[in-house]
């Protein structure tokens, strides 16, 4: 069973729920977005350009490479460079804030990222997929409608983007309160879904399971040092480092698996290659974070431990005694 010939069954209501789900994702975000995160791109944008020129440049390009060293077949590289190609998921600014990075900064990067991601994606997978030696064939093969997809990504994030910095910008009280609630709701709603998906062609993926489990794996861990040594050999400090890390590492793989549906028909290497990134980013990113976070902790306490203490305060001088009163 070659799997650039397989077909994931799924059917158009599955396809009207993940694109639901992805639009509460993107509406979550721009609840937590303020004119002031897009104010401070402006006045500090280093930390701002290099995670864009690592996502935007870098991933897809070693993301390339990496499909020609794996020589994995056409649909899974096709898989792998959409996903390299999406913008970067929501769940970033969670871990970002539980490896104690710079959350603000994580914040202002998703939500520049998104907007760019919108007009960006269809242009970055046609180049992409149309340079791959035969990933290039799938590609002509569904006749690739970039404005088409343009226009999907638009309803899908774009206009619960706009939607939610519009109730941000009316009711932030009332936006305070609930986008916590449409950020979790969202993510558990799309982890559930994928591993629905996955089951539900249960024989396929596990037909396929040992290079998709390879190639994610590989492509993840690539995605996320990327990040990290982009922000290092920028000079950024630790905790904005971090928040690049996820920035760059962490991907919308969700929005991947709804364009594999919408316009590769469910092919079988795509489809499993983004299921499989969702749930394996997730695993990945929280043990980084987790991992930062107690280093951090330890690093705090050593240096508790370790700082003189302050030297004691002089003592008062004592109160002079009283005289005798005269004729005592």
């Amino acid at each position: 069973m070659n799997i650039d010939e397989v077909v994931l069954n799924f059917t158009p209501g599955s396809l009207i729920a993940l694109n639901v789900v992805l639009g509460l994702i993107m509406f979550g975000i721009a609840l937590d977005t303020s004119p002031s995160d897009f104010k401070a791109v402006a006045r500090a944008p280093r930390a701002m350009v290099i995670a864009l020129l690592a996502q935007i440049v870098l991933l897809p390009a070693v993301t390339f490479g990496l499909t020609l060293l794996l020589n994995v077949q056409g649909s899974i590289a096709l898989g792998m460079i959409l996903v390299a190609c999406c913008p970067p998921g929501n769940i970033s600014q969670v871990l970002t804030y539980r490896a104690r990075g710079n959350v603000a900064l994580s914040v202002s990067m998703t939500a520049v990222a998104n907007v760019i991601y919108i007009f960006l994606l269809p242009v970055s997978l046609a180049f992409w997929g149309n340079l791959h030696p035969t990933a290039s064939e799938l590609v002509r093969a569904v006749s690739l409608d970039g404005w088409q997809m343009l226009l999907d990504i638009f309803l899908i994030i774009g206009l619960p983007f706009l939607a939610g910095l519009g109730i941000r910008a009316a009711w932030p009280r009332f936006a305070g309160r609930v986008q916590p609630y449409a950020r979790w709701v969202s993510l558990i709603g799309l982890v559930g879904f994928i591993v629905a998906a996955l089951a539900g062609n249960w024989a396929i993926f596990m037909a396929y399971i040992g290079i998709v489990l390879l190639a994610v794996f590989l492509h993840d861990a690539v995605a996320l040092s990327l990040g990290y040594l982009s922000a290092r050999i920028g000079g950024l400090e630790v905790r904005d480092r971090k928040a690049i890390t996820f920035e760059v590492g962490i991907r919308n793989a969700g929005l991947g698996l709804g364009l594999v549906f919408s316009f590769f028909g469910g092919l079988g290497g795509m489809a499993i290659v983004a299921g499989w990134w969702g749930i394996w980013d997730i695993i990945a990113g929280l043990t980084l974070a987790t991992l930062w976070a107690r280093r951090t902790k330890r690093a705090d306490a050593a240096a508790e431990v370790s700082a003189p203490a302050a030297p004691a305060a002089p003592a008062a001088p004592a109160a002079p005694a009283a005289e005798p009163e005269a004729g005592a």
